[in-house]
């Protein structure tokens, strides 16, 4: 990926966060639009290299969910929605939203060090453009290779079919990012797993009381649902599982 395409996709999400800092630094120019008749092939080519990049920037966010910690949380909220057996409370906006509030909480020391080391520095004109990225990628990869499993990195390494790295610096990004993205869907599946248990208990209960009293064309859903919203109420359950997933990432 172009140095700096990446180094965009990179400094845009850290705007929105620091834009206070960012553009009392920076004076945003003026852009025009417009259509004429490029007789010289390097026009073409810069317009074609324009295109893509408006292309790929719009896939910015996405990007940058994968290399946080959004994946983890959004998935085992889910798993206890279903868990629950509430099929669209808490809906799915809301989800998002608290998945993604909760990432930039988990994630804020290492946006501060991305904001601190390599954007403002590269906005002020202090260092490079290669720089700037090695700096700003580095909290990011720290965080990365705190959740990657050896053994989810090992794999990526081997199908990429190049030299393996002798240390985790030698890591390349590319090879870094799907392994940590499968390191966080295990986990978040193992989570997962655990919330079923306690709620499961609770069906099979309510299924086997159901059955004893004969009453087989009542759903035992209908019993055990209250239930269970009423022994996560009691437990604190929404204290417990969101500070678990925090303190997961420590």
């Amino acid at each position: 990926m172009n140095k700096k395409l990446l180094l965009g996709l990179l400094v845009l999400p850290l705007i929105l966060l620091f834009g206070h800092q960012a553009f009392a630094q920076v004076t945003l120019p003026t852009v025009n639009l417009g259509f004429k008749t490029a007789d010289n092939p390097n026009e073409v080519v810069n317009a074609v290299k324009l295109i893509l990049i408006m292309t790929v920037l719009t896939l910015a966010p996405a990007i940058l969910i994968m290399m946080t910690g959004f994946t983890r949380i959004l998935i085992v909220l889910s798993f206890l929605r279903q868990a629950m057996g509430v099929q669209q409370m808490p809906p799915n906006q809301l989800l998002v939203g608290l998945a993604l509030f909760l990432t930039f909480f988990v994630m804020q020391p290492f946006f501060n060090d991305m904001n601190k080391n390599g954007i403002q520095p590269y906005l002020a004109g202090k260092i490079s453009q290669d720089q700037a990225l090695d700096a700003t990628l580095a909290p990011l990869r720290k965080f990365m290779f705190n959740q990657t499993r050896d053994s989810d990195l090992a794999l990526f390494v081997k199908l990429s079919k190049v030299e393996k790295p002798k240390t985790r610096a030698d890591v390349s990004t590319m090879i870094l990012v799907p392994a940590f993205i499968v390191s966080e869907l295990k986990t978040a599946f193992q989570i997962g797993f655990i919330i079923f248990l306690p709620f499961l208990v609770i069906d099979i209960v309510a299924a086997s009381v159901l059955m004893a009293m004969g009453m087989m064309m009542l759903p035992p859903v209908v019993i055990s649902l209250p239930f269970k919203i009423m022994l996560f109420v009691l437990v604190d359950g929404w204290g417990l599982l969101i500070g678990s997933m925090v303190k997961s990432f420590g």
